[in-house]
C-alpha cells in the first residue's frame, strides 16, 4: 500500500536570502595577540642575534646539540645548534650560535676547546661537567681580523690565569720532566705555573711560565731561572745533602727562579724573555760568556773518557768534553785519540782578566796568544782519574814544567794543546809488574813446605801434651805440698822455730863472751902466762850519818 503524492499546496517555502554585515567575535583575538606576539619575539630574536660559527674537532664526544653551551671564563655566551661530519669525513663539525655581544671576541686567533674532566698532579679541573656534561670553552685572542670558522683544541690552551701577572718565556735545550700546570717556585713558594710548552724549529723547547700578581715584581733583569723537577742529592765534606722544592715538583716536574748572582744591573724592566737552566747549581754560576774550542791528541788508551767530562784548570772546572774521536797518523801507522773539549774562558778568573785587559778583545787571535804563553810555561793536557771505583776520567790542564818541550802552533783552528800521559797508565803498569811478581812466586812450593812445618808443629803439640804437661802439673803440685810443708814448719808457734829461737840467744852470748875474752887478752897479754888478774872490787862511799845530813 503506497502513500498518496503530496498536493502543491503542501510544498516548502522558498528560502529567503537576506545580506547582514560581518561582526568579529571574541574567540578570534586569541590566535590574533598569539600570532603579534610571535612575530615581535622574532623581530626582538632577530634584532639580538649574535653570530654563528663553526668549530672543527677530530671527536665530538659528549657534545650534544641544544645542551652543550659555549663559555667564556665561566660565563655563557652561547649554545650548540648542530652537529655533522666534515665533507671528508674526517672531522667534526659543530655549529653554535652566540651572543650578540660576542661579536667582539671572535679574533682570527680565538681558541676554542671542549672542557672534559682532567686530573693532574699540580691542579684538577673540569669537575663540574662529570654531572653536567662536557662544554667547549673559549679564550679570545688579540689578533685585528674577524673569524666565524675555528678548529678547535684538543687540549686546553694557556688559559688558567687571572689578568693580573705577567707571561714569561724560557728557553732551555731540553724541557725535562716539565708539564702544562707545573708550579713555578719562588724561594720554596708557588707564586704560579707552567702554561705553555713548545718545541721550536731548532729543536730548542720553550716554556711559558705566568708568574702571578704581586709575585711577578721579583722577576728582575738578574732573575735566574732553572728546573727545580726530581731531587737533588750531593754527597760532601758536610755530609749526605738532599734537596727539593715540594712532592708535586718531585713527581710531575716544576720551576723554580731567585736573584742570580750579583752583577751590573741593566737599565730598564725586566725582560720577558730567560734562560733555563738544567739546575741551581749551574743557574747561579757566573756568567760564562762565549766559548772556546780546543783540541788534543792523546797517544794513549782513554778507556773511561766520557763525552761530558769535565775539563780543570788548575783544579777549576772550565768546560767539558764534547768529542772523543780516533785518528791515525801514517808517520807511524799510529792511532791516537783525539779529543776535543768546550772551555769557558770567564770561568778562568783573573785569567780572564789579564786575557782582556788593556783594552783587548775576546777572539781567536787573543786566546791563541794567550794558550802560547801557558804553553811555554808549562801547561799541558793530562787524562786523570775521577775514581777508582767508578773508573771515569776528566782532562786536567796543568802546569808540568819537568815535561819535554812542546810546539804550539798558534794558527791551527781549534787550537790543539799538547798532551802527557796520564798517571793512572803507570799505576797500571806498576800493578801489573806487581802481579807479576806475585805470579812468579813459588806459592806450591812455599805451600808444601808450610803444610810440613805446620804438621811437625801439630806432633810436638801432641806430644807436649800427652807427655810434657802431665809430669809439669805433677811437679808442680809437689813443689806446692814442699812450700806448704815450710810454711807450717817455720810458723812461730813450732818446736822447731822455738828451739831455733834458743840456739841464736846461747849462740849470742857465746859470742859476746869471746868477744870480751879477746878484749881482755888485747889489753892484758901476759894473762895467757899468768892468768887472769884478780880483780878489785870497787870502795864504796861511807853511808852518811845523821849529823852530816843537811
Amino acid at each position: 500500500m503506497s502513500a498518496a503524492p503530496p498536493s502543491s499546496e503542501e510544498e516548502l517555502p522558498t528560502p529567503v536570502i537576506q545580506n547582514r554585515r560581518w561582526i568579529p567575535r571574541l574567540v578570534w583575538l586569541v590566535p590574533i595577540v598569539a600570532a603579534a606576539i610571535g612575530i615581535s619575539l622574532l623581530i626582538k630574536n632577530w634584532e639580538n642575534a649574535g653570530p654563528q660559527i663553526s668549530i672543527s674537532f677530530l671527536s665530538g664526544e659528549g657534545v650534544q646539540v641544544g645542551k652543550t653551551l659555549i663559555k667564556y671564563r665561566d660565563v655563557t655566551v652561547g649554545h650548540v645548534s648542530a652537529v655533522g661530519l666534515s665533507a671528508d669525513h674526517q672531522t667534526v663539525v659543530v655549529s653554535a650560535d652566540l651572543l650578540k655581544d660576542t661579536a667582539s671576541l671572535l679574533n682570527a686567533d680565538t681558541q676554542f676547546w671542549i672542557v672534559r674532566p682532567r686530573i693532574g698532579v699540580g691542579s684538577v679541573s673540569g669537575l663540574d661537567t662529570l654531572l653536567s656534561g662536557v662544554y667547549i670553552g673559549m679564550k679570545t685572542g688579540t689578533a685585528t681580523s674577524r673569524e666565524r670558522q675555528f678548529v678547535g683544541l684538543e687540549n686546553p690552551p694557556a688559559l688558567s690565569h687571572g689578568p693580573r701577572g705577567r707571561e714569561l718565556e724560557l728557553h732551555a735545550a731540553r724541557a725535562g720532566s716539565l708539564g702544562i700546570g707545573a708550579p713555578v717556585y719562588f724561594r720554596q713558594f708557588q707564586v704560579g705555573r707552567v702554561i705553555d710548552e713548545n718545541l721550536l724549529p731548532d729543536g730548542s723547547t720553550r716554556v711559558t711560565v705566568f708568574v702571578e700578581a704581586p709575585y711577578d715584581n721579583f722577576v728582575k733583569p738578574v732573575t735566574r731561572f732553572w728546573n727545580a723537577s726530581g731531587i737533588d742529592v750531593k754527597l760532601g765534606a758536610d755530609g749526605l745533602s738532599v734537596q727539593t722544592e715540594s712532592l708535586a715538583a718531585v713527581i710531575a716536574g716544576g720551576l723554580a727562579f731567585d736573584d742570580g748572582p750579583t752583577e751590573a744591573v741593566p737599565a730598564g724592566s725586566a725582560p720577558s724573555e730567560f734562560t733555563l737552566y738544567k739546575n741551581e747549581t749551574e743557574a747561579m754560576a757566573p756568567p760564562d760568556g762565549e766559548p772556546q774550542y780546543v783540541r788534543m791528541r792523546f797517544a794513549q788508551s782513554l778507556r773511561g773518557l766520557e763525552v761530558g767530562a769535565p775539563v780543570e784548570f788548575v783544579g777549576v772546572n772550565i768546560g767539558s768534553v764534547i768529542a772523543v774521536d780516533l785518528g791515525y797518523q801514517p808517520q807511524d801507522r799510529s792511532f791516537p785519540v783525539i779529543v776535543t773539549a768546550k772551555v769557558y774562558p770567564r770561568r778562568m778568573g783573573d785569567a780572564y782578566e789579564v786575557l782582556t785587559a788593556q783594552g783587548k778583545t775576546e777572539n781567536d787571535e787573543t786566546m791563541a796568544a794567550f794558550v802560547g804563553t801557558m804553553v811555554n810555561r808549562g801547561l799541558r793536557a793530562q787524562p786523570r782519574s775521577q775514581s777508582l771505583l767508578t773508573g771515569k776520567l776528566y782532562i786536567a790542564l796543568d802546569f808540568l814544567p819537568a815535561s819535554p818541550h812542546a810546539a804550539f802552533d798558534a794558527s791551527i783552528r781549534p787550537l790543539e794543546l799538547p798532551t802527557v800521559n796520564g798517571t793512572f797508565q803507570e799505576l797500571e803498569a806498576n800493578v801489573g809488574r806487581l802481579i807479576k811478581k806475585v805470579n812468579d812466586l813459588p806459592l806450591e812450593q812455599i805451600a808444601a813446605d808450610l803444610h810440613t812445618d805446620l804438621t811437625d808443629l801439630h806432633e810436638t803439640l801432641s806430644e807436649l801434651h800427652g807427655r810434657v804437661l802431665p809430669s809439669a802439673v805433677d811437679t808442680l803440685s809437689a813443689l806446692h805440698n814442699t812450700l806448704d810443708s815450710a810454711g807450717r814448719t817455720l810458723d812461730v808457734e813450732s818446736p822447731l822455730q822455738r828451739g831455733l829461737t834458743d840456739t841464736l840467744s846461747e849462740t849470742r852470748s857465746t859470742l859476746q863472751a869471746v868477744h870480751e875474752l879477746a878484749d881482755y887478752l888485747d889489753r892484758h897479754p901476759d894473762a895467757l902466762l899468768r892468768g887472769r888478774r884478780p880483780q878489785k872490787m870497787p870502795h864504796r862511799p861511807a853511808p852518811l850519818s845523821s849529823d852530816a845530813r843537811p
